[in-house]
C-alpha cells in the first residue's frame, strides 16, 4: 500500500509507516522519553528527507506522548509542578530553535548539522547513561551491596542557588532556575533535532534534579507533550516542514505501541530500564556514525530549482 507523502515529495510503503510508529510509541511509553531520538533517524534510514523528517516528527510526538502520559496521570506519576517549570524553560528554547532551524535551512546547513549533532548528542548521552545503570545494576545485587560503602545522598542541582522552589511530590527542594535551564536545553534539541527532549530530560532528572524514579517517566512525557506541541505549529509556520500525511500514518502505530510499551514497563526493574534505553541510544548513533564515515553509493547529486 503506497502512500504519496506530499511535502516530502515521495511515496512510501503505509504500513512500513505505521511500524515505524509502532516502535516509536513501544519505546515512549517504555522509557518515559518521546521516541523522536530513534523515530527522525528510523525516518531518515528509510528515505524521507531530514528537515522533513524532523518538522514531521514534532507533529507525530504529540499524540503518542499524550497516550503515554495520560497512562502515566491515572496512576499519579507525574510530578505537576515541577513539569510546569521545564515547560516553560523549553518554550523558550524551543522558540530559539527554530529560528536556528530556518537559518541553517538557508545556508544548506541543516542535513548535516541534523546527522553530525546526533550523533554527538546520542554517543555522549548513551554512554553516560550506561556507565550510571551499570553501576546501579551492581549495586542492587546482594554481595555487591553488602560490600558498598553508603555514600552521602547528593543535593539536586541548584539547591544553593537563589529562587528556591519546593516540589512535594518529588520531595525537593531546589532553584527555581535549574529545571528551567534544563527545559530550555530540551527545547532546542526538540526544534533542531524532531526529538521530544525526553532522552535528555529523563537522565538529566534522574542524575541532576535527584527525582524520584517512578516520577521521572511520566513528568517527562507530560513536558513533551506540551513542547512539541508548541514546536510542531511553530515548524508548520514558519519552515513548512510538516507532512500531515506522514504524520497521520505514523500515529496510528505510535497510539497503539506507546499503551503496550507503558505495560511493560512495569514489569522492568528502573536499572534495567536505563539499562536498556542507554544500549538502544548507542545503537543509533553508531548507525548515524555509519552513515557519515561510510563512502555514499553516489558522490554527486544534481537539484533543479525553478524561478
Amino acid at each position: 500500500m503506497n502512500i504519496y507523502l506530499p511535502i516530502a515529495e515521495l511515496s512510501m510503503n503505509g504500513f512500513l509507516l505505521i511500524a515505524l510508529g509502532l516502535v516509536s510509541g513501544f519505546i515512549s511509553g517504555m522509557f518515559g522519553v518521546g521516541g523522536g531520538f530513534v523515530m527522525t533517524p528510523l525516518l531518515v534510514f528509510a528515505g524521507i528527507p531530514p528537515i522533513i523528517a524532523v518538522g514531521t516528527q514534532s507533529c507525530q510526538m504529540v499524540g503518542t506522548t499524550i497516550s503515554g502520559a495520560l497512562t502515566h496521570y491515572r496512576k499519579r506519576m507525574i510530578d505537576i509542578r515541577m513539569g510546569l517549570v521545564v515547560i516553560t524553560g523549553s518554550f523558550i528554547g524551543t522558540f530559539g530553535g527554530v529560528i536556528l532551524f530556518n537559518w541553517l535551512k538557508r545556508v544548506g546547513m541543516i542535513d548535516l548539522t541534523i546527522n553530525f549533532g546526533y550523533m554527538v548528542l546520542l554517543t555522549s548521552v548513551g554512554g553516560i547513561m550506561i556507565f550510571e545503570s551499570w553501576r546501579a545494576i551492581n549495586r542492587t545485587r546482594p554481595l555487591r551491596a553488602a560490600k558498598a560503602p553508603k555514600r552521602p545522598k547528593r543535593l539536586p542541582l541548584g539547591a544553593n542557588w537563589p529562587f528556591q522552589v519546593n516540589f512535594p511530590v518529588s520531595n525537593l527542594r531546589t532553584s527555581f532556575f535549574s529545571p528551567m535551564l534544563i527545559g530550555l536545553l530540551c527545547g532546542v534539541m526538540v526544534a533542531i533535532f524532531g526529538v521530544g527532549g525526553g532522552f535528555i530530560l529523563v537522565p538529566a532528572m534522574l542524575y541532576l534534579l535527584r527525582m524520584p524514579v517512578n516520577l521521572v517517566n511520566g513528568t517527562a512525557l507530560f513536558k513533551v507533550v506540551f513542547t512539541t506541541g508548541f514546536t510542531a505549529i511553530l515548524q508548520a509556520a514558519i519552515t513548512h516542514n510538516v507532512d500531515v500525511v506522514l504524520a497521520f500514518f505514523l500515529l496510528l502505530g505510535s497510539v497503539v505501541g506507546a499503551q503496550f510499551g507503558t505495560k511493560y514497563a512495569q514489569k522492568l526493574k528502573p536499572e534495567m530500564a536505563r539499562f536498556l534505553l542507554a544500549v538502544l541510544i548507542l545503537a543509533v548513533a553508531g548507525k548515524l556514525f555509519y552513515d557519515l564515515a561510510a563512502t555514499p553509493p553516489s558522490l554527486y547529486t544534481h537539484e533543479m530549482r525553478y524561478p
